[in-house]
């Protein structure tokens, strides 16, 4: 069992209060009883740091199940049903994919109020970067070629996936922005559906630090960006979304978990996240050399062991990599300014995540990092 004491990941690698209250018995066994195959709830086993939504590993009389609850303003039903569809998708096709359970009326979904709830069966192997804070690196080379593998294993699998693009912007990876010969006015035209984001943006002056975060690498990445072929991507590749079959170097992937970023983009837009989230520290951005070359290249020799890579392709790739979190950022600002209320939050996702990550590229660690990625070629 687990204590009363919960606190999740905060975006300077600290602990803090949830934004959201954590996942209690009462509400749970709620849940469950949509799940009478289950058998009901005999108590709570672990709950998830993670700060975006609440989830927590539950016991049942028929075995352990993976309960996640999100509230209506981040995820309507019909939103979490267009992860659901794709995971689904995706583990037919054969990639290692815990299964969504569906209630006696056959829905992935629970509706409970102003919350709605997903229920998966358990991931299998162990989870060995649970308590690992997103933009921690990889813990070794080995590691990084099986994650890199399986991703290009994901994207063949969803490369017979069709979808329309996701109906929300908040906390999903897209890439219309950068994706856009001008992203400046897209961010413009997007504003009207977005008053969130432009209440957050009308306090800054968006328009010129935007052009200055994208300058160095939009101008010459934006033809290449045209010619991908779209497909829909996890947008959340880090090793704490995998499970593994130990804790060896040589250990493989057992489970691919989370689709809650995944939206219709392209593959080395993913490829480029992967890269990111898992081969960069920027927790601890201010000594600047925070970038692993070895496990960047690594992602790539794994991914290329399933998927061709052109020399093409990997210039590409250095060319996206200090654009791909634009998309994101902006997302996590509406979420932090017009959901959880926490404009210091949103300035952390503009300040730090938007412009400081990109100011990191453009300095002298960044592109010596960019240019191993172009050798590498």
């Amino acid at each position: 069992m687990i204590d009363d004491v919960h606190l999740t990941h905060g975006l300077a690698g600290d602990e803090l209060e949830p934004d959201w209250p954590p996942l209690v018995g009462p509400e749970v066994g709620v849940v469950l009883e949509h799940y009478p195959q289950l058998g009901g709830m005999l108590g709570l086993a672990w709950r998830s740091p993670r700060p975006l939504s609440a989830a927590a590993l539950v016991d049942t009389r028929k075995g352990r199940v993976f309960v996640k609850r999100h509230h209506r303003s981040v995820r309507t039903p019909a939103q979490l049903e267009e992860e659901h569809r794709f995971a689904i998708h995706l583990r037919e096709a054969g990639l290692p994919v815990p299964r969504i359970l569906p209630d006696t009326d056959g829905n992935t979904v629970v509706r409970q109020g102003q919350w709605v709830y997903e229920v998966h069966t358990p991931a299998r192997g162990k989870d060995i970067y649970r308590d690992a804070f997103s933009w921690s690196p990889i813990g070794g080379v080995k590691h990084a070629q099986a994650a890199g593998a399986m991703l290009a294993r994901l994207h063949d699998a969803a490369s017979t996936y069709v979808a329309p693009q996701r109906s929300t912007d908040i906390l999903v990876a897209r890439a219309e922005i950068l994706s856009d010969p001008d992203p400046v006015a897209a961010i413009a035209s997007q504003l009207l559906h977005r008053p969130a984001l432009d209440a957050y943006l009308s306090r800054q002056d968006w328009k010129v630090q935007v052009a200055d975060a994208i300058a160095p690498w939009h101008a010459q990445a934006w033809e290449g960006i045209t010619q991908q072929a779209p497909l829909w991507t996890h947008g959340d590749w880090h090793v704490s979304n995998l499970c593994w079959s130990g804790e060896e170097d040589d250990a493989g992937i057992t489970d691919v978990l989370d689709f809650g970023l995944s939206a219709r983009t392209f593959a080395l837009f993913d490829l480029a996240t992967a890269i990111e989230r898992n081969a960069i520290a920027w927790l601890e951005v201010a000594r600047g050399d925070i970038a692993r070359a070895d496990l960047a290249l690594a992602l790539i020799q794994g991914y290329r062991s399933v998927r061709t890579l052109t020399a093409d392709d990997m210039a590409l790739l250095a060319d996206v990599l200090p654009l791909v979190h634009i998309d994101f950022a902006l997302s996590e600002v509406e979420y932090f300014e017009g959901i959880t209320r926490r404009p210091d939050h949103a300035d952390v996702a503009y300040h730090t995540f938007l412009r400081g990550h990109a100011a990191w590229f453009a300095g002298p660690y960044g592109r010596a990092f960019l240019d191993a990625l172009r050798h590498a070629a």
